[in-house]
């Protein structure tokens, strides 16, 4: 086998497993633990993976998408799905939080259809705009400082105004889920400590993520998955992350 050859083989079982082993590479292909080690260093370079002690796991994406307002068209279909889970965990005059992120607004859009009575609380301005068409929804908004992409409020006052409140709910977004490191991620830090308020002041809190998130990273730890009700995302992930979540004591919450 070439080594380009073996490079590929070790990619292709990187993309089924998750992670490979130094020693059952060598093992597998018949060539030296050092050879093993040659190859994940040269894929490593090309950002194909991500070394670790013993092997390599799949190296998980930034993708930077900094500005919530433009990736609001991107993955309609599982926004609408992971929408669709969430409504379904709301009761009656309970006190909705959606925080600023396009998987809530796919909330915000059910909502406004439903003739149920409750208080939804938001801190993101295209959710107020759709909310507000509905009479029977009470609505509050989370205001203070804009922020950068314009979409949303942060800062001082909206985080003391979270402070205060007692939601019986709770849905944040996240750019990144890393089950297996029980973390859960934002871009920004003013962002991510708004999330983390409402995390803590909510009775019931759930990130809602679409599945691609749950190999994607954030700059900004804002939360850990065992300090959540759950995690809501559109298809189910694989074995080893479901086992994870369960070590976690975390829900995984499908459509």
């Amino acid at each position: 086998m070439f080594l380009e050859e073996r490079q590929e083989a070790i990619l292709n079982l990187l993309a089924r497993d998750g992670k490979v082993r130094v020693k059952d590479l060598s093992e597998m292909f018949k060539v030296t633990e050092d050879c093993i080690r040659k190859d994940l260093g040269a894929l490593e370079k090309q950002g194909k993976l991500k070394r670790t002690y013993g092997g390599a796991v799949v190296r998980r994406e930034n993708l930077h998408m900094l500005e919530v307002s433009k990736h609001r068209n991107t993955d309609v279909e599982a926004k609408r799905r992971i929408a669709q889970a969430a409504v379904k965990l709301i009761h009656d005059k309970d006190m909705v939080f959606l925080d600023i992120s396009t998987s809530n607004l796919a909330i915000a859009e059910l909502l406004v259809k439903t003739d149920r009575e409750m208080t939804v609380v938001t801190n993101m301005i295209d959710i107020l705009v759709v909310l507000a068409r509905n009479p029977k929804i009470r609505l509050v908004f989370a205001g203070g400082k804009i922020n950068k992409s314009r979409d949303g409020f942060w800062g001082g006052m909206t985080l003391d105004f979270i402070s205060k409140l007692k939601p019986d709910i709770a849905f944040v977004g996240a750019v990144g889920v890393d089950v297996k490191e029980n973390s859960v991620s934002t871009y920004d830090i003013e962002d991510g400590i708004n999330k983390a308020a409402i995390v803590r002041v909510a009775k019931r809190a759930y990130v809602v993520a679409e599945a691609r998130k749950l190999s994607n990273d954030g700059n900004y730890n804002y939360t850990s998955l065992d300090t959540l009700s759950g995690l809501i995302t559109d298809s189910k992930p694989a074995d080893d992350i479901c086992e994870a979540a369960e070590d976690y004591g975390v829900e995984i919450i499908l459509p």
